[in-house]
């Protein structure tokens, strides 16, 4: 007795699957599912709220970036190549019924060094373009009228290195690496091998395009939440209507890759203070500014004892905190520091559960050489709140001073 064979669109996702091993050699095979469920989900953009980003990156040229690219160039759905397109000629490219599949090399040329600030705006376009519905709006000079033009497409960039985090947040990341003389691929030739891979996109465009309402309506249980779900919910839709074992790889590489992607998530200045300070106030409710900065500035692997070039400042850090309404304040410290600028732990707590990754309590050190105590001249109601260190002993007071 012989097995069923798939169903037709599990057979041609598998198909597009062996495609991508004959030409790619992709890290693992999680990333090689999101790859082909990436492509696939190209075929059904009319279909989705939620435009994904494929970033195909590497540390080093020779990774097999544009390879790779080729194949997604030869199978996803209306394919529109650029190198170093201008904002609106891409703008221009991209309709609001049959949007193109963008492709975008070398874009570390474009996001990288000094061209960064010169692509905001297109960078602005790729971020909207992943939500339906989020048009560039222009004063149309001829007309006398507004003009809305539409973004929403999906888009694929390769290029060395990170792309800005902004997009990343909303891709598929692919992380190539360089071949080892043990890993074999075929050589690829658009001429000889471009007819064949159309002609898989022919038969994704055929499956899904008549199954546009179905997917349109899905609402598959997600592994992930937020942006994640957003970004990996039309990958999920095309494998379960794939049937055979694609649902279940599917889930299981959107899982592995957004784990992957956290685990190497670059931080902005801002989150990395704020994350920094966790590891620092881990075993007491107050401090000094200038203890908190000599115990950042000596954070192993951290940016703060060159921060801008002199190291962290006081004032650098009340700006950056600031943005998540965290101040200091003057508090009453064990002598001989007595009453200084310092901060809270309590004035982190609210930022830290809304903006840093979980991590599991620390136990370290207790810290000993600032102990807040209360200072019998400073009223208990008044505004500066005083506490004992998290860990350390009752407070005793000096000989010949009374406890408050």
């Amino acid at each position: 007795m012989t097995d069923s064979p798939p169903p037709e669109g599990a057979a041609i996702l598998d198909r597009l699957h062996a495609v991508l091993i004959k030409y790619v050699i992709l890290p693992n095979s999680e990333t090689i599912d999101a790859a082909v469920l990436w492509i696939a989900a190209t075929h059904a953009q009319q279909a989705w709220t939620h435009a994904p980003r494929l970033v195909i990156k590497a540390p080093e040229k020779r990774c097999g970036k544009s390879r790779f690219l080729d194949v997604v160039d030869g199978t996803c759905y209306r394919p529109f190549m650029t190198v170093n397109s201008s904002t609106a000629a891409i703008c221009r490219s991209i309709t609001d019924a049959d949007p193109p599949t963008i492709l975008l090399d070398e874009a570390d040329t474009v996001f990288g060094g000094k061209q960064a600030e010169a692509n905001e705006e297109l960078r602005g376009l790729l971020n909207a373009g992943h939500q339906r519905g989020r048009p560039m709006t222009r004063w149309d000079h001829q007309k006398k009228e507004l003009e809305r033009i539409p973004t929403f497409a999906m888009a694929a960039l390769a290029g060395i290195g990170s792309m800005p985090d902004t997009i990343e947040d909303r891709a598929v990341v692919v992380k190539m690496r360089r071949r080892t003389r043990a890993e074999k691929v075929a050589p690829f030739r658009s001429r000889r091998d471009g007819p064949a891979l159309r002609q898989l996109a022919n038969d994704l465009t055929s499956w899904l395009r008549p199954n546009l309402t179905e997917l349109e309506n899905a609402e598959p249980v997600m592994p992930l939440e937020d942006r994640a779900a957003d970004t990996w919910e039309p990958l999920i839709a095309v494998a379960d209507l794939a049937g055979g074992n694609w649902p279940e790889r599917a889930r299981h590489a959107a899982l592995a890759l957004n784990a992957a992607r956290e685990g190497d998530a670059e931080y902005s200045d801002r989150l990395r203070l704020l994350i920094d300070c966790r590891a620092v106030f881990a075993s007491f409710e107050a401090m000094p500014s200038t203890a908190l900065l000599e115990r950042l500035k000596a954070l192993p692997e951290a940016p703060w004892a060159e921060f801008n070039g002199s190291g962290l400042t006081a004032m650098k850090l009340g700006v950056l905190l600031k943005e998540y309404e965290i101040a200091s304040e003057n508090i009453t410290f064990e002598q001989p520091t007595g009453r200084v600028k310092g901060f809270h732990r309590a004035a982190f707590v609210d930022a830290w559960q809304r903006y840093c990754p979980a991590e599991e309590d620390p136990a370290p050190e207790p810290y000993k050489p600032y102990k807040p105590y209360a200072d019998p001249q400073t009223p208990s109601s008044g505004n500066v709140r005083l506490f004992e260190p998290r860990t350390a002993k009752p407070y005793t007071p000096p000989p010949g001073q009374t406890s408050p």
